[in-house]
Formats: structure tokens, C-alpha cells, sequence
């Protein structure tokens, strides 16, 4: 047997023997010490100690060793394993080292339930105590271990602890109901503890009070009973007002909203209840100020008299510009309610609009608030103050700030006709700082004050057409190509203007080229001697050469109404525009009723009612055609992909002729040209068929050859022979017979032969695959020789379904 041992693990037990021989010699030798007793020690873990501390029968010993627990529970360890050493420290009549041991507890619990059972007994017979500080942390605790398995033997603590004689101990009841409900919603009703809570409404201590109606009011929140849990009469409003003067700041929160909920009979019971919130408004907790406010436009909307609504107009104002002398997060907290207070009742704020102006020193997002509020709060009265404030704006380092700045003044003049020619002056002046983004912005907002005025304020255009050459961004060329189209007659070197952007004209943005295309077609219906070519190029390049299918569609739609009625396109590109409108107060009635009901939530900072972003607490509003419609829906996809096929693929090569018959689609109904449009297609079709309608210079344009034809889609290159290791691949998807097929051109610019031809299909929006795995290479020859290229056509097939 023992030379069956390995060897290298015999010379290991050799070498150990040896070196612990060695060891003890050392310390032999030392002068009567010994090195040995590093290697031995009587410690067993940390765990061990502290369990050892924890069965001292010393208090303060097993104190000190319940604070090490707590201590490591804090910084992360696990001492789960102490469970039922602490839970066994619980019998003690010392109120601190009881809360540290109900602390544990609380923590550890939900992770123990079964152990936690053994701590039942113990919370029955604190309630019990004749200490109502150690019966309420029970009550406390109780609401806070979150096992159901323990929820039942709590009930009747409860129930005692509800009619406690002690304060202290019925309003930590009233909250614990409300724990208890969001653990088992039934077992509370079934108990009947809703109903105790609710008479706590009318307890002597205003403390029971506020917590019973906070209570009430977080389990109205989750219950399928809705508001029905929590309804304000009489008697209860009047104990609840009552207990507003004295309760504490959060209790004043919780009965301040839910009197925002509750509905005045008349107005005069809405100003009593207005008198006794009122007070207030003059409290130190920002949280009180902005409920009490709530409580008070809410029941505004019942007072009739326009005295009375002055008064507490002005008693409204001071408290809302001092929550602006707060820290930065408050401040801008206060200006989001604000900014819907203002939108429901302006004249609060009417004469404070100074208290709006940014400090240098405000964070970004306080002064985009502000400058929000201060739109709002221009009128002919204080505009020239304000436009002085936005024109220094526009001086500032930011230059979001100073956008949105410069933006804010053309929205003043869309909002104050009166005061639009002082706006236009100022942008004029900042238009002469040639700062390139302030002079796009202004191009911008000039353009929308030309919409809201029209053939007003034209005298400014030849300043906005010298700084045409710092426009760079697709906006503020957009804006500027507009004004050019719009009045192109009062421009004399119009179309020279627009060349200009023509030469960039595939390099620009889709709504740059759509603009490009719709004042090119303005210029063309103002002055047709002049712009033909440009016209015709125009069009060309946007039925021809572009790929947006927006612009494409857009070019064919106006090349057939020029090549129909020309007099009709005038009617359709140069109709009158309709106004726009002062977008201030964009926020619809029914939403801004609903978030002044929320003012001081989070609902009021997002501008949103709480249903959008709140998920799980609220009842889900159906989901729009779901349900039986789904096979429906999948259905009408499916057909959608098959119409896409059986059109074709091959994007211009599948469109209809350049002048179709009446029959052959919606563009001659829509246009109400069916007549005009018979007699053209029956003779040839084209655009030539409109000469005799065209008045004099546009008979040149379009009394020539037909329209051409939407030409066939050329062959893109799809994988370059750098990319391809020689291999160079063009790709352009046709359609024949009913069938889709992708044609596929292979040129070998490597020195060695290709073969082997293969292709995979990605997953994509029109589930389209090879007919099968092998399809390219029955299309491709077996060899492709270096210089030599084929062109193949592989069939493909829709699986059915758009897949992402």
C-alpha cells in the first residue's frame, strides 16, 4: 500500500513535517519564546464572536454586539445567519436595543419568513406594554416586515392598537393600515380596519388626523374602489380644516391635497374653505405653499365675483415669487407649477414678469424655464421691457440660451400684432451682429412672423438675402428658400437665388429640397419667361435621381398639374395660407384642469397627466384595436407587403405613366382634372398634351416632347472590390411577371478566378428571402475569370410577414 503513494505527494508531507520541525526549533532556541503560536489561534470568525457577544447576559454587552450587527448589515455583509441569535435579544425591556433588534428585522424577514413567525409573540405583547413608545414601534414594525405568512396574527394588535388611548400609538396605526393594505388588500377590508381609520378622521389629535387622511388617501390610490375608499362630507371636512392649523408641516401636505380633490357644493362654501387655507401660503415648507395654491385655483373656478377673485389674486403673487428666491432645484420645481398656474390664470402673475428675468448666475434649465414664463407673461403693456431682456439674452455665451432666446422674440411678435414691428426691428439688429447662429435663428423666426403677417413686413427681405451665405444649417435654409418662393415677385434676382442652392441640391436634407422644390415651382407660376430650365431641372432632379420617396412624389404631383392646368396649380401651390397661431398656451383645457389638480407632484414638472407615466397603481386605458382586431391588423400588413410586391420592386420602373388616365389612379379625383386630363391621354399622353391650356411661356416649357418616363433604377454598387477582396457586387431589385428579383452584376477585378457563388438574406421589412439557398449560383456561372463580369437575375419570394 505504501507504494502505491505517489510520490510527489509523500516528498509534500515530508516537506510540511519538516518545516513545522523547523519552526519549533527556531522558537526553541529564542530565549525560552516560541514563533509557533502564530500558526494556532482561538478565534472561529467573525460570525462566531458576535454570536458568542449576542448571548452575554450583560444589556450592554449584547447591545454593543446588536450595533456590530447593524453596523455590517449597513455596509453590505450578510449576517442573516445571526437571525435567530438577535431575534432572541427581542425579550428586553431596553427601547434602544429593542428598536435595533426590530430594525434587523425589518431587514432580514423577507429572506427569513419562517424564523420571522418566532418574532409574532413578541410584537403581541409589545402592543401591550405599558409604554406607548415601545406599543407604537411594534405597531411600526409590524407594518413594515412585508411576509405574508405573519400578516394574520397581526390583526388584532391592530385592531387595539387602532383604539389606543395614546395619540402616538393610533396615528402609527392608521399608516401601518395602509402598509398592510399594499400587502394584502382583502384581509384589511374583510377586517374592517378602513372603516377605523376613517373614523380616526374625526379624532381629537390633529397628528391622528393628517395620518389617517394620508392613509386613506395612498390606499384610495391602489384600490379598485377609487375615490369611493376616501370621500369628504361635511362633518369630516370641517374636522379636517381644523386640524390644518395645527398638524405638522407633511400632515398639512397630505389633508391639503386631498382637499383638492373634494368638490364644493357652491361657491360660497368654496370661499369659506379658500379663507381657511389661505394662512397657508405663508408657510416655510415650499410643499405647503404649492398644495395650498392648488387648493385654491381648484375652487376658483366655483367663485363668481371678480372682486373676490382679485383679492386672492394678490394674495397669491408673494408667495410664489419667494419660492424663486430658493436653491436652484426648488426654483425650478416652482417655476414648472408656475408655468401651469399662469396658463390656467395669468393675471396672477400679470405684474411680476421682472421676477422672471435670468441671473447670470442661473443653471441653464432654470432660465429655458423662466424665458418660458415670461412668453407667457408678455403683453402690450410690458413688452418693450421684455424685448430688451430677450435682446440681451442674445448676447450670452450659451448658445441654446441664445436660440431660444431669439426665438422667444419672433413668438412675442406672433403673440402682440401690435408690438410685431419693434420684434422685427430687434432681429434686424441682431441680424447686423452677423453672429452665424443668431442670424439663422432670426431667419427662422422671420419667416413665421411672414406667415402670421403677410404683406406686412417685406421691406426686410433684401437684409435677410445679404446674409445668405452664413445660412448652413437645413432650417435656416428652409426658412429662407421659403420667403424667397413666397416673394419671389418682390425679388428681383430671385432665381439667381435659388440657383445657388440649386448647385448643392442632392447634398441638402429632404426639407431643404422640398422647399428648394416648391419655391422653384412659385418662382416658375410668378415669372414663367425667366425660369423654365430651372423648373424642368428642378423637377428632374426630384422625379429622376432622388431616392425620397416624399420629394419623388412631390416632383410627379407638380409636373402633372404644370402639364395639365396651369391655372390650377396656381390655385394649389399659390393659395392663401392659413394664419399661424400664438403657441403660448399649448397645453389643452381638459389636460391643463387635470394637472392643476397635481400641482406639486411630478406630474406637474413632466406636463403630464400621471396615467403616462405611472404604471401598476392605476387602472390601464384599452389598448386601441387590440383584442380580436390583431388578426385583422396582421392581415392588412400582409396585404400591404403583398401589394408592395405585386407593384414591383423596382421603384421608378413600377410607377405609372407621366400621364395617366383618369381611370388608372386617385390623382386626377383628388385634383378634380378628369376632363382636362381625358382628352391628353386619349391623343398620346405626355406633357405635350397641355400646350394648347399653357398661357404664353409655358407653352415652350411644356409644349415640347412628352414628360420622360420614370427611368429603371440603375444597379447600385453594394460591396466595393477594396471591401470584396477584388470581388466587386452591384445590386437593384426589378420586378417581372408578377415576380420579384434581385439582379445582381458581378465584376472580378482580383488576379484569380471566383467561384463557389453564395448570398444570405438578412432579416428585413419585407420578409424577403431567395427562393432557395442555392438561387445565386443556378444564376452565376461555375468560374469567373479575372476582368470578366455577369449579370444574373435570382428570384425571391416573400415569407409573408414584415419581419424587424
Amino acid at each position: 500500500q505504501q507504494s502505491a503513494e505517489p510520490p510527489a505527494c509523500k516528498c509534500t508531507m515530508d516537506f510540511v513535517e519538516k518545516s513545522i520541525q523547523k519552526v519549533n526549533q527556531l522558537g526553541a532556541g529564542g530565549g525560552g519564546g516560541t514563533d509557533s503560536k502564530y500558526f494556532q489561534t482561538t478565534k472561529k470568525g467573525e460570525i462566531h464572536e458576535l454570536r458568542e457577544e449576542l448571548a452575554n447576559p450583560k444589556m450592554e454587552k449584547k447591545k454593543e454586539a446588536v450595533k456590530k450587527v447593524i453596523a455590517a448589515m449597513t455596509v453590505g455583509k450578510d449576517v442573516s445567519m445571526l437571525f435567530t441569535d438577535v431575534v432572541n435579544c427581542i425579550q428586553t425591556v431596553n427601547i434602544e436595543l429593542k428598536k435595533l433588534v426590530y430594525l434587523y428585522l425589518i431587514n432580514y424577514a423577507k429572506s427569513q419568513p419562517d424564523l420571522a413567525i418566532l418574532a409574532v409573540n413578541t410584537f403581541v405583547k409589545d402592543t401591550q406594554d405599558v409604554n406607548p413608545l415601545i406599543r407604537a414601534l411594534a405597531v411600526r414594525t409590524m407594518g413594515c416586515i412585508r411576509v405574508d405568512k405573519i400578516v394574520e396574527y397581526l390583526c388584532e394588535p391592530l385592531r387595539k392598537c387602532l383604539k389606543d388611548e395614546d395619540p402616538y400609538v393610533r396615528k402609527t396605526s392608521a399608516v401601518c393600515v395602509a402598509k398592510l393594505y399594499d400587502i394584502n388588500g382583502e384581509l384589511v377590508e374583510d377586517q374592517g380596519f378602513l372603516d377605523m381609520v376613517y373614523d380616526l378622521l374625526g379624532d381629537s389629535n390633529p397628528m391622528v388626523v393628517s395620518n389617517a387622511v394620508a392613509a386613506l388617501a395612498e390606499i384610495s390610490e391602489t384600490s379598485e374602489l377609487g375615490q369611493k375608499v376616501f370621500q369628504i362630507n361635511t362633518s369630516t371636512l370641517q374636522k379636517m380644516l381644523a386640524a390644518l392649523n395645527e398638524c405638522t408641516e407633511w400632515g398639512q401636505v397630505f389633508i391639503l391635497d386631498s382637499l383638492a380633490l373634494y368638490c364644493p357644493s357652491d361657491g360660497r362654501e368654496a370661499e369659506s374653505i379658500i379663507e381657511r387655507v389661505t394662512p397657508r401660503l405663508q408657510h416655510a415648507n415650499s410643499a405647503v405653499v404649492l398644495s395650498a395654491v392648488k387648493v385654491m385655483i381648484k375652487y376658483m373656478d366655483l367663485i363668481t365675483s371678480q372682486d373676490t377673485l382679485k383679492a386672492l389674486y394678490k394674495k397669491m403673487a408673494p408667495p410664489l415669487v419667494t419660492l424663486l428666491s430658493s436653491e436652484p432645484e426648488i426654483q425650478y420645481v416652482a417655476l414648472r407649477n408656475i408655468n401651469l398656474i399662469v396658463q390656467k390664470r395669468p393675471t396672477i402673475l400679470a405684474h411680476e414678469i421682472k421676477v422672471f428675468f435670468s441671473k447670470y448666475n442661473d443653471p441653464i434649465y432654470v432660465k429655458m424655464e423662466k424665458l418660458e414664463i415670461m412668453i407667457k407673461l408678455a403683453s402690450e403693456r410690458n413688452v418693450d421691457q421684455v424685448l430688451m431682456e430677450l435682446k440681451e439674452y442674445a448676447t450670452e455665451v450659451d448658445v441654446e440660451f441664445v436660440r431660444r432666446s431669439v426665438r422667444a422674440i419672433g413668438r412675442c411678435a406672433i403673440k402682440l400684432e401690435r408690438a410685431a414691428e419693434r420684434c422685427i426691428n430687434v432681429l434686424l439688429e441682431l441680424i447686423q451682429t452677423k453672429v452665424n447662429y443668431v442670424v439663422q435663428e432670426a431667419v427662422i423666426v422671420i419667416k413665421d412672423i411672414f406667415r402670421k403677417f403677410p404683406n406686412r413686413y417685406e421691406s426686410i427681405i433684401g437684409t435677410l438675402c445679404e446674409n445668405l451665405d452664413t445660412l448652413d444649417e437645413p432650417e435656416a435654409k428652409g426658412s429662407m428658400i421659403w420667403i424667397i418662393g413666397e416673394y419671389a415677385e418682390r425679388i428681383d434676382n430671385a432665381d439667381e437665388l435659388l440657383e445657388s442652392f440649386l448647385e448643392s441640391f442632392d447634398d441638402e436634407t429632404a426639407s431643404v429640397q422640398l422647399q428648394m422644390l416648391t419655391a422653384t415651382v412659385k418662382l416658375f407660376l410668378k415669372r414663367p419667361a425667366e425660369t423654365q430650365k430651372m423648373v424642368q431641372d428642378v423637377l428632374t432632379l426630384a422625379t429622376q435621381d432622388s431616392d425620397n420617396p416624399d420629394l419623388r412624389d412631390r416632383g410627379y404631383i407638380y409636373w402633372r398639374l404644370l402639364s395639365t392646368d396651369p391655372e390650377a396649380a396656381k390655385q394649389v401651390v399659390l393659395a392663401e395660407k392659413p394664419n399661424i397661431n400664438d403657441d403660448s398656451f399649448t397645453l389643452d383645457p381638459s389636460v391643463l384642469d387635470e394637472l392643476i389638480t397635481h400641482l406639486s407632484t411630478l406630474a406637474s414638472i413632466y406636463h403630464k397627466p400621471p396615467s403616462t407615466f405611472i404604471t401598476g397603481r392605476t387602472r390601464m386605458v384599452p389598448t386601441l384595436g387590440g383584442g380580436a382586431h390583431d388578426d385583422e391588423y396582421e392581415e392588412s400588413d400582409a396585404n400591404i407587403t403583398s401589394d408592395m410586391m405585386d407593384g414591383g420592386m423596382g421603384g421608378a420602373q413600377a410607377a405609372p405613366p407621366a400621364m395617366p388616365a383618369p381611370s388608372a389612379g386617385g390623382l386626377a379625383d383628388l385634383l378634380g382634372l378628369d376632363d382636362e386630363i381625358a382628352a391628353p391621354a386619349a391623343g398620346g399622353g405626355g406633357m405635350g398634351g397641355a400646350a394648347s391650356l399653357a398661357p404664353p411661356g409655358m407653352a415652350d416649357l411644356f409644349g415640347g416632347p412628352p414628360a420622360p418616363a420614370p427611368a429603371a433604377p440603375s444597379a447600385k454598387v453594394v460591396l466595393p472590390p477594396d471591401r470584396g477582396e477584388g470581388m466587386q457586387v452591384r445590386s437593384a431589385f426589378v420586378a417581372q411577371n408578377g415576380r420579384v428579383f434581385q439582379q445582381i452584376t458581378i465584376e472580378n477585378h482580383s488576379p484569380a478566378p471566383l467561384s463557389g457563388f453564395a448570398i444570405q438574406y438578412n432579416k428585413n421589412s419585407f420578409g424577403l428571402v431567395p427562393e432557395s439557398p442555392g438561387a445565386l449560383g443556378q444564376v452565376m456561372p461555375p468560374q469567373l475569370a479575372p476582368g470578366q463580369s455577369h449579370t444574373g437575375l435570382m428570384p425571391l419570394t416573400a415569407t409573408g410577414q414584415p419581419q424587424d
